[in-house]
């Protein structure tokens, strides 16, 4: 980057912040054989003898305590001469320099990039994927600091995808903080890249392996499940959106403005209901840009990155997010309400065919997740439930008793709405969990006791009753059909959330 352009950004970082006069630019570069990728940190400006480093040891969404700092190699500081500057490490995760006098600083370190997953780095002969919290480093105690980075490519890499702002340099990109810069992950490589503008907004979509993606009307699906999104909760809460779809892999995780995702490698997809599972995966990362990002529990942000972050309302970021799924699909008509039925039949089948659900609320299973979901035990299948499985549940009862509560003049949607624009947008902050129950009642018009109950103990659920008041039945093998002699308010319940 040129030495004007890196004036120009730290002037414009400088203005921005209201807290911090230390100017914070990242250089990176790769070694694809060894799957390395190496960072200059330059800091100038700053204000104390001593600065010390922090990195971050998991990703939010990530609930696993990675350890990122373990992929550190040839951590070195310099003065701004070029000499060495005495550090030592503090803790796991921690690096005090000591700067004396000086007040520009450069750090330099290697980070090993070889794991393929969503939530760490990986560098190969072709692409590198950088998820921010596994290679930066913010000063502690100013994580509120801006900050720019500068990429410096192999030859044969042509494409960086982030939900980074861009500057005039095509390689240099900048963050307003350090929340902003770990939760924008940056893929580096030869991935076909397209855009398209929707409702005022921009869109980038970086795809790995695009084969057979011209046998979908995939943009065109992607804008109507943002379009279904937008009018669910009335608000659009970026500028711009990046889709990185990487190549054959497993899972996915939502950011600020960005979501990363493996593939099946391929957009063959042999029967539509794949294709709609794919669309579901997408949709569920996007609408997590509402539920958990900006609709969130409190604990989870601003974020301690030292540390694991407890809550309890795990089950409403992502049991709500799988459950949602379906209705926008559903309203962006996508699927059909045979597609509906036969998904949340299924889900319900899965969680009363475990024993778990005899020994784990919900509630405790959102709390100890940093316990139960990648650390699981052997017997965990048995004592253990999941909130992806009886989350979406819980959404779909409250859904529907909140309907049934107002004559159909409420739902659930009104919940999440009230949860974005009290919260978010008037209080700036997450919800306490007694907040979350207090808006319900205030919805329904009065308390949701019995949601309450099977949310919080492990009381058995009456299917029969909830899907009732949405002209549903149950069988005994958990298949959930459409009655046929219902009428007046369980119609208008069913027609409402499942269509004509």
């Amino acid at each position: 980057m040129k030495r004007s352009v890196y004036l120009f950004l730290l002037g414009i970082f400088f203005s921005l912040s209201l807290f911090s006069q230390t100017g914070i630019h990242y250089d990176v570069s790769f070694d694809p054989e060894e799957h390395y990728i190496h960072l200059n940190l330059s800091l100038s400006g700053l204000s104390e003898e001593t600065t010390t480093l922090r990195m971050p040891v998991w990703a939010p969404g990530y609930y696993i305590i990675i350890d990122y700092p373990k992929n550190v190699v040839d951590f070195n500081a310099f003065d701004s001469e070029g000499n060495p500057i005495s550090w030592e490490k503090e803790g796991k995760n921690g690096w005090v320099i000591n700067n004396g006098a000086f007040r520009d600083i450069t750090l330099s370190y290697r980070v090993y990039a070889n794991t393929q997953s969503v939530a760490e780095c990986m560098v190969t002969s072709d692409k590198a994927f950088i998820p921010g919290n596994g290679v930066y480093m913010h000063i502690e105690g100013k994580k509120e600091s801006p900050v720019s980075v500068c990429f410096t490519l192999p030859d044969r890499w042509k494409q960086i995808s982030t939900g980074l702002k861009r500057t005039e340099d095509a390689n240099t990109f900048y963050a307003a903080d350090f929340d902003i810069l770990y939760d924008s992950p940056v893929y580096i490589g030869t991935q076909q890249v397209s855009y398209f503008t929707h409702e005022g907004h921009h869109y980038e979509l970086a795809l790995e392996t695009p084969e057979g993606i011209e046998e979908q009307d995939f943009t065109g699906d992607l804008k109507k499940i943002i379009s279904t999104c937008t009018a669910l909760i009335g608000d659009v809460p970026y500028e711009d959106y990046c889709f990185i779809l990487m190549g054959r892999g497993g899972g996915g995780l939502e950011h600020f403005n960005s979501q990363a995702c493996f593939t099946y490698g391929t957009y063959h997809f042999e029967t539509e209901e794949m294709y709609h599972g794919f669309l579901s995966f997408i949709t569920h990362e996007y609408f997590h840009l509402y539920n958990v990002k900006t609709i969130r529990p409190i604990e989870l942000g601003p974020f301690d990155y030292d540390r694991e972050v407890f809550t309890p309302l795990l089950w409403i970021s992502e049991g709500f997010t799988v459950y949602y799924e379906l209705p926008i699909l559903l309203r962006a008509g996508i699927i059909n309400k045979d597609y509906f039925l036969k998904e949340m039949s299924a889900v319900i089948r899965k969680v009363e065919g475990n024993t778990g659900k005899n020994h784990m609320s919900l509630r405790q299973s959102s709390y100890d997740i940093w316990l139960n979901f990648f650390n699981r035990n052997a017997n965990g299948a048995d004592t253990r439930i999941s909130y992806y499985d009886k989350g979406p549940i819980i959404g779909l009862l409250m859904d529907i008793e909140i309907r049934q509560m107002t004559d159909n003049r409420r739902s659930l949607d009104d919940v999440m709405r009230a949860l974005y624009w009290q919260y978010y947008k008037e209080k700036n902050r997450g919800f306490t969990e007694e907040e979350f129950w207090q808006i319900c009642t205030e919805v329904a018009g009065q308390p949701l006791t019995e949601m309450r109950r099977y949310v919080e103990t492990t009381c058995a659920i009456d299917y029969t009753k909830y899907a009732a008041y949405a002209g549903l039945e149950i069988d005994e093998n958990w298949n959930i059909s459409i009655s046929e002699s219902c009428s007046g308010l369980p119609l208008c319940i069913r027609e409402s959330i499942f269509g004509k």
